[in-house]
C-alpha cells in the first residue's frame, strides 16, 4: 500500500457524471445488464446479499476501470470480483454494518409494536392499556425509534463516505481489506466536498429515474457506478510505471480540482 498515492480535492462531480456517461454509452446495454443483475443480487437475496455484495461490486468496478484503460470488456467480467472473494466479501460486510444493525433494530421495534397492539386488546378488554400505560409506551417507542433513525442516518453517511473507495481499490490492486478501508477513509475525507456534491447529483439523477414511472431508475444505475469509478480514478490516478515515475495528474481523468499528493 505504500506506493498507492491519492490526490486530495481531486473530484470534479460534473466531470464524473459526463465522463461516466461517455464511458458506458458505446456499451450501454451491456452495462445495463450488469447493473440490473447486480441490483438483483444485492437487493433481492436476503442475508446472502451481504456476502455477495462486495465481490459483485468489485467485478463491476473491475469492468469499468478496464474500460477506462481502453481494454476489451464483456458481460462476464462482472464476476471477476469472485477471484478476490475473501477481501471483497470482508469489505462488503464492513460497509453493510450500519444497514445490518438497522435491520435488527427495525425488526425489534416492529415486534415490540405487534406485542403492544396485542396487549391493548387482551388485558381487561383493552381498557387498562388503551387508556393509561400503552399510549405512553407507544409514544416512547416512537421517540426512541425516531432518535435511533436519526443517529443511524448520520452514522450511515459517515460510514459510506469513509469507505467509498474501498471496493475499487480491491478491484484494482492486490491489497487486503484493512489496507483498502484505511486508504479509502483517508482519501475520501480529503475529498469530502467532491463526494458530497457527486452524491447530491446522483440523488437527483435517481429522482429523475423514479419520476420516469419508477423503472427509469434501472436505466440510470449504470451511470451511478461509472461516475463513482471516475471519482475513484481522479483520486487514485493509474500509475504507468513503465513510462513515468509519478502518477498522472487527475486532469487526465476529467478533474480540474487536484491539489497535491498525500
Amino acid at each position: 500500500m505504500s506506493n498507492l498515492q491519492y490526490y486530495p480535492g481531486a473530484i470534479d462531480p460534473s466531470g464524473c457524471i459526463s465522463n461516466g456517461w461517455n464511458l458506458i454509452k458505446p456499451n450501454y446495454w451491456m452495462y445495463f445488464g450488469i447493473a440490473l443483475l447486480t441490483w438483483v443480487i444485492i437487493s433481492c437475496i436476503p442475508c446472502i446479499n451481504y456476502i455477495l455484495m462486495g465481490p459483485v461490486l468489485v467485478g463491476v468496478y473491475y469492468t469499468l476501470l478496464r474500460d477506462m484503460r481502453g481494454e476489451t470488456v464483456d458481460f462476464g467480467m462482472m464476476f471477476k470480483g469472485f477471484e478476490k472473494f475473501v477481501p471483497a466479501m470482508v469489505v462488503g460486510l464492513i460497509q453493510s454494518i450500519p444497514g445490518i444493525i438497522w435491520q435488527i433494530i427495525d425488526t425489534t421495534m416492529n415486534i415490540s409494536t405487534i406485542f403492544l397492539e396485542q396487549g391493548r386488546g387482551t388485558f381487561g378488554g383493552g381498557t387498562f392499556f388503551q387508556e393509561s400505560s400503552a399510549p405512553g409506551l407507544a409514544e416512547g417507542i416512537s421517540v426512541v425509534y425516531l432518535g435511533l433513525g436519526l443517529v443511524f442516518l448520520v452514522v450511515s453517511i459517515v460510514w459510506a463516505i469513509s469507505f467509498s473507495f474501498a471496493l475499487p481499490l480491491i478491484a484494482e490492486h492486490n491489497i487486503g481489506p484493512v489496507d483498502a478501508l484505511t486508504l479509502s477513509a483517508k482519501a475520501a475525507w480529503s475529498n469530502l466536498g467532491g463526494i458530497i456534491v457527486l452524491a447530491i447529483l446522483s440523488f437527483f439523477i435517481a429522482l429523475a429515474g423514479l419520476i420516469a414511472i419508477c423503472i427509469g431508475l434501472f436505466f440510470v444505475m449504470p451511470l451511478f457506478w461509472a461516475a463513482w469509478a471516475f471519482a475513484y480514478r481522479q483520486v487514485f490516478p493509474a500509475i504507468e510505471s513503465n513510462l513515468r515515475m509519478e502518477p498522472p495528474s487527475p486532469h487526465e481523468y476529467g478533474s480540474s480540482f487536484g491539489q497535491g499528493m498525500e
